[in-house]
């Protein structure tokens, strides 16, 4: 079960039920991903649920504010989840994020041993449950993790959208100078 507002939803009651219980996630990471939006992040947002759906924790996107290129929403839940765990292996969890996972991530979601991973938009450029590459259906590696999208799908979409609309329309910020890989900057 997910917990939504003080609201259960079971998820063993039949497809229906499931689909609610996707539902009532995926709206939890809409909601971690617009905290991802007011600190300047893109604005994905994940939620992690354990076996019997019960909220274990959430992330989003934090790479800028942490300096920190694995700083992904889905590696935010994991570690979270991860520590409260006290071990990496997640089995039977469920990780929803409102954006198809990139490589990193799911590797990441393979090695945790995530049974099922619900996404919200596709991503074109470099979703890999499908849409560029498909991670999860190489059948050599020794864990499976099922994935299914478009579970709210428009509304996740339309945060990203509107994110960048807005990107667009401010003056950007000053880029910082590039460093040339040879320059010693230790000084």
């Amino acid at each position: 079960m997910c917990t939504v507002a003080d609201t259960l939803v079971p998820q063993a009651a039949g497809a229906a039920a499931t689909r609610a219980a996707d539902e009532a996630c995926m709206d939890l990471a809409l909601r971690a991903a617009q905290q991802a939006w007011d600190i300047g992040e893109v604005p994905v947002g994940a939620v992690l649920v354990d076996a019997q759906g019960e909220l274990v924790a959430t992330g989003h996107n934090r790479v800028i504010v942490d300096s920190d290129p694995t700083a992904h929403a889905e590696i935010v839940a994991l570690r979270a989840a991860a520590r409260q765990a006290g071990n990496y292996r997640l089995p039977g969890a469920t990780l929803y994020v409102t954006l198809e996972p990139c490589a990193m991530c799911m590797g990441a979601m393979l090695h945790a041993r995530l049974a099922r991973v619900v996404y919200g938009a596709a991503d074109p450029k470099t979703g890999c449950c499908g849409s560029v590459l498909d991670v999860g259906g190489v059948r050599q590696l020794n864990h499976q993790t099922r994935y299914e999208g478009g579970v709210l799908e428009a509304r996740c979409g339309e945060l990203l959208r509107d994110f960048f609309r807005e990107r667009r329309r401010k003056p950007s910020a000053p880029t910082a100078p590039a460093v040339d890989d040879d320059q010693d900057i230790s000084s």
